[in-house]
């Protein structure tokens, strides 16, 4: 079936990315499979990583990827027309069973679906906790888990920092692991913590293999706590996120 509206938004997206003159690296680019359904996985530390790891697939073989995620995204009046029109995947985080169910169909029509498992950016830029769900699917729907790794776009744009969407020249690392296929003797959570520790060594590989270094004391937020660099570390961003759970919750309660 035709597709209208991924090219063009493709096309823009490589553009946008020769004018910046972004150092892209694709590592790992042999394990994307050519056809069939795959779960593509992928960390977030961004609000651009759905464009890079997707692009990553697209790249290679020209897979697209049909990305879950939240609804509020879909019903906005620009996003919402190029999100249906590229046959992304809405979620309501109240029920997600039937988005859950239509990534799963998706993926039995051969198609390529992309889930974040840490469902919000990481402040400290490492793993967070995953949930189950990428594992869930691939069991359902037989297909395997393609693991992605992302390096380089917290510097265009991360939460809690002001955009810098025209930074030129910023290397962007694309690390692809190999597939893992699942047998019916694999349980969820196991596969989950299995691919969370595949992906802990491609993250490890990729901050160390990073071209860049931060250029002072003022340019190392980017960086991870362990490495020298300033970022929260994990228990202080998750002690963040909780506080903003927090008072999401409260503004809630008070409409």
């Amino acid at each position: 079936m035709a597709e209208f509206v991924y090219p063009p938004v493709i096309r823009a997206a490589l553009t946008a990315f020769k004018a910046l003159d972004l150092r892209i690296s694709i590592v790992g680019a042999e394990h994307v499979p050519a056809t069939g359904g795959a779960v593509l996985v992928s960390n977030h530390i961004s609000y651009l990583d759905f464009i890079f790891a997707g692009f990553g697939a697209y790249r290679v073989g020209r897979r697209k990827t049909r990305f879950m995620a939240k609804d509020d995204v879909f019903r906005h009046k620009v996003s919402g027309p190029l999100m249906r029109g590229m046959k992304h995947i809405p979620v309501d985080r109240t029920d997600g069973q039937p988005a859950y169910e239509a990534a799963v169909k998706a993926l039995r029509e051969g198609e390529v679906v992309g889930v974040f498992p840490e469902a919000t950016i990481s402040r400290s830029f490492m793993l967070k906790k995953f949930k189950t769900g990428a594992a869930r699917m691939a069991a359902d729907s037989g297909t395997p888990l393609l693991p992605v790794i992302l390096w380089g776009t917290q510097q265009l744009w991360t939460k809690g920092r002001p955009k810098t969407l025209t930074k030129r020249h910023v290397p962007v690392t694309i690390m692809i692991g190999e597939p893992i296929h699942l047998t019916e003797a694999d349980r969820p959570v196991m596969v989950t913590r299995r691919l969370r520790a595949a992906m802990t060594e491609m993250l490890d590989r990729a901050q160390r293999e990073y071209p860049v270094k931060p250029a002072g004391p003022d340019d190392a937020w980017w960086l991870p706590a362990h490495l020298g660099g300033t970022a929260p570390t994990p228990e202080q961003a998750e002690a963040e996120d909780e506080a903003e759970a927090a008072a999401k919750a409260e503004r809630r309660a008070a409409r």
